[in-house]
């Protein structure tokens, strides 16, 4: 005996445009906070100390606001921006 097709549940339809809004959230997040991140990294190799203490509170700034939406765990936000202040101060100690 064949199954009846069930009619689409109005909360399933919402719950999957809330996904697709959040997914365009998420992504957008995850871009500026990669954006953030590489302007430290290119700011270290050409060895500027001014934009490098600057980049590195936006990068830090980002990371939080992407761990606070729950866009990244909070934890892997903190242990980017530890690795990241980490490789600012070998290089700042370095020049």
């Amino acid at each position: 005996m064949a199954k009846k097709k069930q009619m689409r549940h109005k909360s399933g339809l919402k719950a999957h445009r809330q996904s697709l809004k959040h997914a365009v959230h998420n992504a957008q997040l995850k871009k500026s906070v990669r954006l953030a991140v590489r302007a430290v990294v290119d700011a270290a190799k050409s060895k500027d100390i001014k934009a490098l203490s600057e980049l590195t509170g936006k990068a830090s700034a980002a990371l939080d606001k992407a761990a606070k939406a729950g866009t990244i765990h909070w934890k892997a936000a903190a242990r980017k921006k530890s690795r990241l202040a980490a490789q600012v101060k070998t290089l700042t100690a370095a020049k």
